[in-house]
C-alpha cells in the first residue's frame, strides 16, 4: 500500500510540474527580464536579441509596469512590440513565438515576424517605437510608458 501511494504521489507531483511549466510557457510567468532606463532611454544590446528568438522585457516606473518583446525577424530587422494588442490585451496573455510567427496566447492568431512594427490595430502586436544600430536597441521611456494602458 505504501509503495502504491508513493507512486501515485510521484505521478501527481510530475503532473503538477508539467502543468506549471505549460502555464509558464503559455502565460508568460517568469519570462520577462527587467530593464532600467538611463537618462530616459532603455538600451538593450543587439547581441542579446539577434538570435531570431523573441526576448521579453518589463519596464516598471512608479508602479506602471509595461511588458514588451524584441526579436530579429527573418528579414534582418530588429522588431519591437508591446506584449499586448488592441483586442486581447484585457486577458493579459501576450504572445508566444512559433518559428517566424508571433502567436496571440488568447485568440491564437498568428503574425509573421517581419510585420511586427509595420502593422497595427486588431490583434497585431502593438508596435513599440525603437531604434537600433550595430550595438544597441534603444527605446525612449516615453514610448514604453505610452503602452501602460495595455497592462493596467
Amino acid at each position: 500500500m505504501k509503495s502504491g501511494f508513493s507512486i501515485m504521489l510521484l505521478a501527481l507531483v510530475m503532473a503538477a510540474t508539467a502543468l506549471s511549466t505549460d502555464a509558464h510557457a503559455l502565460f508568460g510567468f517568469g519570462k520577462y527580464a527587467s530593464v532600467e532606463s538611463v537618462q530616459g532611454v532603455v538600451s538593450i544590446p543587439v547581441s542579446e536579441v539577434s538570435d531570431g528568438e523573441a526576448h521579453y522585457y518589463e519596464f516598471d516606473q512608479g508602479g506602471a509596469e509595461v511588458k514588451f518583446f524584441l526579436l530579429k525577424s527573418s528579414d534582418g530587422q530588429i522588431r519591437a512590440a508591446f506584449d499586448a494588442c488592441d483586442v486581447c490585451y484585457r486577458e493579459g496573455k501576450g504572445y508566444t513565438q512559433d518559428g517566424d510567427f508571433m502567436v496571440c496566447n488568447n485568440c491564437g492568431q498568428r503574425f509573421h515576424s517581419s510585420r511586427i512594427n509595420e502593422v497595427r490595430g486588431g490583434c497585431n502586436p502593438s508596435p513599440l517605437t525603437r531604434s537600433f544600430d550595430h550595438e544597441n536597441v534603444t527605446i525612449k521611456v516615453s514610448d514604453i510608458l505610452a503602452g501602460r494602458g495595455y497592462f493596467q
